[in-house]
């Protein structure tokens, strides 16, 4: 029997990152998601090509051996997938792995083979496989007297994924295009006796933190940043905001704040972190990935999250000391990011901050508090914000 694994989000990300490297390693990948229109289409068309875009040109990957099930007309389907898998991979956002974790849990409680199941989230977010697992764990997903064992049936790995996926030509169907560069990395401990899945694209490390702060602080950082400056200053794609001398200073600056810390906390040499950040302004600085400062930008209350990739950078670098200056010119930036059409959360954000005092706004969207030494100056970016709305 071939190898099988179920990925839960049928998005750019799934098709385009997760089960193009899936298939290349051999997996059949069965789609699940209740967006009717994507099952519909992934169920109609076999095949559907991944267009990989670096400075060497394009390369095109045709993707087949695959089906799927929409989860919200057919669970019984997906829970006799899951429990006879080698891999659950997912790529749904954050806030929804609470959504699918019943399913999960009820999939690997009926597992009867010897191996237990990989569970691998692939998500923009510290510990997201942590997060599901915990879902999973909860007593309305699995029975209470089966936890102490659910070890033997399921492995949960965390990981870092690193690949841009750009706006989506309106006609594209199923067809993704993507960046050729990729990194997706994942904790192998988990595994131990059994040994992780063979995936040839994932590099299996015994301490992933590094690698998940590394990129979150330096890629999506320096992406995010792009992004707000550029939508206030007009500008169309990421592209075009680094082609701007200013902006392109400033958000090096703050990859620079960035660096300090991840060289100090995880050891990475200078030349190192140095030769990351130039690679990253490179890739993201790509005209050909039409990188729409808007899509970049979205969701701007994650974004600014406790976590996140400004304000826990910030957070870090003002307890021990250290500059944050062009973080902070970013966060404000990115509070300024509201009413963008299309765009829920920015929405959310203009409401917060026009019937929420500023001390109250910086603890519900950024989760400080008043101990926290980095509060008072988002209170200040906060109240900068307000004053302009």
């Amino acid at each position: 029997m071939g190898k099988k694994a179920v990925h839960f989000g049928g998005g750019n990300i799934g098709r385009g990152f997760v089960a193009e490297k899936l298939h290349i390693a051999g997996f059949e990948v069965v789609f699940v998601d209740v967006m009717d229109s994507v099952i519909e289409q992934l169920q109609k068309h076999k095949e559907y090509t991944v267009t990989e875009i670096g400075g060497e040109g394009e390369k095109v990957n045709k993707i087949t051996n695959y089906r799927a099930i929409n989860s919200k007309y057919n669970e019984a389907e997906v829970i006799e997938e899951i429990s006879t898998a080698d891999l659950v991979t997912c790529a749904v956002g954050p806030n929804i792995l609470k959504f699918i974790a019943p399913v999960i849990g009820k999939a690997i409680d009926a597992r009867k083979d010897p191996t237990p199941i990989a569970v691998i989230a692939c998500e923009n977010m510290i510990g997201a496989t942590d997060n599901l697992a915990n879902f999973i764990k909860d007593s309305k997903n699995t029975p209470q007297d089966r936890l102490s064992s659910i070890h033997d049936r399921a492995r949960f790995a965390n990981s870092a994924i690193d690949r841009i996926v750009p706006g989506q030509d309106p006609d594209a169907g199923l067809n993704v295009k993507i960046e050729s560069f990729y990194e997706w990395v994942v904790d192998k401990t988990p595994f131990a006796e059994h040994g992780p899945p063979n995936v040839t694209a994932i590099k299996w490390v015994d301490n992933l933190v590094p690698y998940i702060e590394r990129k979150l602080f330096t890629v999506n950082t320096g992406h995010a940043a792009a992004a707000y400056y550029g939508h206030a200053r007009g500008k169309r794609t990421i592209a075009d905001a680094l082609e701007d001398k200013e902006i392109n200073e400033i958000v090096r600056e703050c990859l620079a704040e960035t660096s300090h810390l991840i060289c100090t906390k995880h050891g990475i040499s200078k030349e190192e972190q140095k030769e990351y950040v130039e690679k990253i302004i490179a890739r993201i600085s790509n005209p050909y990935l039409e990188d729409v400062v808007e899509r970049v930008g979205r969701a701007p209350l994650r974004k600014l999250g406790r976590q996140e990739r400004f304000i826990g950078p910030a957070a870090h670098l003002a307890e021990q000391g250290d500059k944050y200056d062009a973080l902070l010119g970013a966060i404000a930036q990115a509070f300024a990011f509201v009413d963008v059409e299309g765009d829920d959360e920015s929405k959310e954000l203009g409401k917060i901050l026009g019937s929420t005092d500023a001390k109250g706004v910086v603890e519900k969207v950024c989760g400080l508090s008043e101990s926290d030494k980095l509060f008072a100056d988002i209170v200040k970016v906060v109240e900068q914000a307000q004053s302009k709305k």
